[in-house]
């Protein structure tokens, strides 16, 4: 039986063998060694620096509502505008506050007169000086001399019965109508209170017709127009504070002891190629991300310019009081072959290809973390023709 041969397979291979990123070679064709620069693994006492690419964020950002109903007369502010804290942003009719403060203010002062106050702090201190209370206190004590001289005319034999009859009933009357002053005066006093709640919260409401801004800040919205009618709860602007500006950034929660509050920070942007914005940490997060292995800081960067931001992405760098021995060695000595690192050890003419794993990048250099004793030197030339036991010949730098 005959065997046909496979060659639906070889453009499979083939494929397969791209999807490398870099397959090596031996040496040249005739056997000869390759010529190649070598370099020394360098070890170096490095302040360990973090490097992270993260965010900005306004320090403060608010929506402006209205807190009452009415039409727009005015606005002040449009996109972009920088306004100050206090500066007017919009005012909304006050027509209809006026005249129901007006009313409340009217109805405020007549409960003030009947508790004989003047003024709207006042308070009563006894409810038994109050003017109504004080007319039928004096009515009750006029009917109850009265009642006492008759009574004691009908005991001398004087008096007619019918009098003093009348008079016990006068008294009567008079105390009962001083009880009722006294729950009157009780009631008014807790009227006024809510008069007087009523007045502030009129008074409030009149305030609340020129809506200002709370802080400095610049405009990231206008949402309403002159004309427009709100209710309440509208949204009126957008305002966003970016000075200082925030940027928040990840960091491997390896770092976590490298990092605190009040650290430096510096930020660069590719919008401003060659200058550096700087800042300081402000906070850190108690907690990591399980799915990133990651946790946030954010800084606050100075910006009294304006010119970050919120949104933008920056780069950031932190130079930590950390400071480790690293192994380095040119990038140009790093391959990446089959889903591993490889650098290219020269000893004696003869290569060793090792394995490697590699750290930060300083520069034209990366850190090797393992796999190097830091005495070797490796190929930073022609390594894609490079592999165990291939020749090689050393040329100068």
């Amino acid at each position: 039986m005959k065997t046909r041969p496979c060659f639906a397979l070889f453009p499979l291979l083939a494929a397969l063998a791209g999807c490398q990123t870099q397959a090596p070679t031996k040496a040249t064709a005739d056997g000869r060694p390759v010529r190649v620069e070598v370099a020394p693994v360098t070890v170096r006492d490095v302040p360990r620096v973090i490097e992270s690419v993260g965010t900005l964020y306004p320090f403060e950002e608010v929506t402006i509502s209205s807190e009452i109903e009415g039409r727009i007369l005015e606005v002040n502010a449009d996109l972009g505008d920088r306004v100050e804290a206090g500066a007017l942003l919009v005012r909304i009719s006050d027509e209809e506050q006026r005249y129901m403060l007006a009313q409340n203010e009217a109805q405020l002062r007549q409960v003030l007169e009947r508790l004989g106050l003047s003024g709207e702090d006042d308070t009563v201190k006894d409810i038994r000086d109050a003017p109504e209370v004080r007319s039928a206190q004096a009515e009750l004590k006029g009917a109850e001399q009265r009642y006492k001289r008759i009574n004691e005319l009908v005991e001398q034999g004087i008096g007619s019965r019918q009098e003093f009859d009348e008079a016990r009933s006068r008294y009567d009357t008079r105390r009962a109508a001083y009880d009722v002053a006294l729950n009157q005066v009780r009631n008014l006093v807790q009227e006024k209170q809510r008069m007087r709640a009523l007045v502030e919260l009129q008074r409030k409401k009149l305030r609340d017709t020129k809506v200002l801004a709370p802080f400095a800040a610049h405009v990231n919205e206008r949402k309403v127009n002159v004309g427009q009618f709100v209710s309440a709860n509208t949204a009126l602007f957008s305002l966003v504070k970016i000075d200082p500006i925030r940027l928040r950034i990840d960091v491997p929660e390896r770092m976590a002891p490298w990092v605190r509050t009040g650290q430096p920070i510096e930020v660069s942007m590719e919008a401003f190629a060659g200058h550096t914005f700087r800042g300081k940490i402000w906070r850190i997060s108690p907690t990591v991300d399980s799915s990133k292995r990651t946790f946030v800081i954010e800084a606050l960067i100075d910006n009294p310019a304006g010119a970050l931001k919120p949104g933008s992405y920056a780069k950031a760098s932190i130079r930590t009081e950390k400071i480790e021995s690293l192994q380095l060695v040119p990038a140009a000595g790093v391959a990446y072959i089959y889903g591993s690192n490889k650098v290219y050890v020269v000893q004696d003419g003869v290569v060793e290809a090792r394995d490697v794993k590699i750290g930060d990048r300083l520069g034209d250099l990366l850190e090797i973390t393992e796999g190097l004793t830091g005495t070797e030197s490796v190929a930073v030339t022609q390594i894609n023709r490079l592999d165990t036991g291939a020749r090689v010949e050393v040329a100068q730098r």
